[in-house]
């Protein structure tokens, strides 16, 4: 088995320093005093300690927020392309550090090392470096009215932003919110998810190093209810919160921007259709399917959690499906070899095989997995790759977010019957179609009420690319030039010539 060893991890010096607040360009102790554990999933066992931010140190983070966005160089001072550099400057610290974020986000999230460093940690790199480009492109417009008045816009940044972030893409995540709101010209507090803070608190470090100024970036650690999160989400002096995870959560969120009305953008959950009809490139749609499913052991919003087949294939697809998912190697993040590894947590790891109950008392037939293994992963909070076949789209299996490696399989007789059934979810994320005939791919790309649609391919992302929901999978764009317009806000301007 190819582990790195504990004793040989390159994260291991920042693993042994305290895990403090990062407010005004200075690590911090909680004003709680408290700390909460952040584990290894693949073992059980205690990473670190990290500080439990409260009430107390997200009113001083704002503050400080507020400060350098009034006051600070950051955006009175700074040039554009100054800040476009700082970011620039990041990603290359990023790239310099690839290995242990790599192997820090492994050991804090429990996905594959080869995910974590050919995957999350170049996507870092990428979105900083493309939003580092729209610092110097942001513009406004003259607007011809009339001869007796000059008009125009400017696009200005919103002000203090809170982003909350989830564990199942930490960093990616904290990428995907710092840097369109950096480029834009906002100050920061970021509240990393309580299962998984390090990647995000190594970001901070390499902030300090990337030369941003005091209290653009902070980032409070703690806890979600009750606690950092939510005194984040309620804070009068909060201009912007942006929030990915679930949509319960979300829904909470939305009640606390009540009071001064802040903006809100949301990314939340999903129940992804992924249809393939009998004229597809079987080999490819049963990789695909794979792929949608047990990628980051499903704990992804747009994973492809409800397989349609379309009946004449079914059985031939089962049994390709099948023997691949059986060779699947599960184990630590860190050995090489593992293809997928553990849940985040406990807490997910019953909720997953909670829901492997629900479908089976419904009727659903149990194809493979359904437990967590034995033996040397015992102690890790680990769940075999499952697939039900015999799926109702009305069970709780096909319209719940189990979030988890669990595959919902549901057969179909025509392209009518399969586009009633994909939209008939409270989701509307993400979806896929595998078929050669591209007129129906094209219908039902239209059809399908969801943010992103893949035509024989999925969960190709790209940071040029728009990503987010319909319906109670949030709303608002993240990626691409979409990103900039939940950072900013337009100001008209009238000049009397008169």
């Amino acid at each position: 088995m190819s582990l790195v060893k504990e004793k040989d991890l390159l994260c291991q010096q920042f693993l042994a320093k305290p895990k403090k607040l990062l407010i005004d360009g200075k690590w911090v102790e909680p004003e709680t005093g408290k700390t909460f554990d952040t584990l290894n999933p693949a073992t059980g066992e205690v990473l670190a300690k990290v500080s439990e931010g409260g009430k107390a140190d997200v009113d001083k983070a704002v503050k400080a927020a507020r400060k350098a966005f009034e006051q600070g160089p950051w955006r009175n001072k700074m040039s554009a392309a100054e800040r476009a550099r700082c970011l620039y400057k990041l990603a290359d610290l990023v790239e310099q550090k690839a290995d242990e974020l790599a192997q820090l986000e492994t050991l804090d999230n429990g996905k594959p090392i080869k995910e974590s460093r050919y995957f999350d940690v170049p996507a870092v790199a990428e979105t900083l470096r493309y939003y580092a480009g729209w610092a110097t492109k942001l513009e406004g417009e003259t607007i011809n009215v009339n001869n007796s008045f000059f008009t125009y816009t400017l696009r200005e940044p919103v002000g203090v932003v809170g982003q909350i972030i989830p564990w199942n893409f930490p960093m990616l995540m904290a990428a995907w919110k710092l840097g369109p709101a950096l480029a834009c010209g906002n100050t920061v507090i970021l509240k990393p998810a309580e299962q998984t803070p390090l990647s995000a608190l190594y970001l901070g470090e390499l902030t300090l190093e990337a030369g941003f100024p005091e209290g653009v970036v902070n980032i409070v650690t703690g806890l979600g209810p009750n606690s950092a999160g939510e005194f984040l989400a309620n804070h009068m002096d909060v201009d912007k919160v942006a929030f990915t995870g679930e949509d319960k959560t979300g829904r909470e969120i939305v009640k606390a921007s009540l009071g001064n009305l802040k903006r809100v953008s949301l990314e939340l959950g999903g129940k992804a259709p992924n249809i393939v009809f009998a004229d597809a490139d079987i080999d490819a749609a049963v990789k695909g399917a794979i792929t949608g499913i047990f990628f980051n052991q499903g704990q992804v919003c747009c994973a492809g959690s409800r397989l349609f087949l379309e009946k004449s294939v079914h059985d031939q697809f089962m049994t390709k499906l099948t023997e691949r998912v059986g060779k699947m190697r599960q184990g630590p993040g860190l050995d090489e070899n593992t293809q997928i590894g553990p849940q985040v947590s406990k807490e997910q790891q019953e909720r997953v095989l909670n829901y492997v109950g629900i479908a089976q008392k419904e009727g659903a037939k149990l194809v493979c997995g359904g437990a967590a293994p034995k033996g040397d992963l015992e102690k890790g909070y680990y769940v075999k790759p499952t697939i039900f076949e015999g799926v109702n789209n009305d069970m709780r299996i096909a319209q719940e977010e189990v979030f988890g490696p669990v595959l919902a399989v549901i057969p179909f007789t025509s392209v009518e019957e399969v586009a009633e059934q994909a939209n008939k979810t409270t989701f509307g994320l993400s979806g896929a179609v595998w078929t050669r005939d591209i007129k129906k791919a094209h219908k039902l790309a239209a059809h399908i009420k969801a943010g992103t649609i893949w035509v024989n391919c999925f969960n190709v992302l790209n940071t040029a690319v728009p990503f987010g929901g319909y319906k109670m999978s949030g709303y608002g764009r993240e990626l691409g030039k979409h990103s900039i317009e939940l950072y900013t806000n337009i100001k008209s301007v009238w000049v009397n010539l008169d």
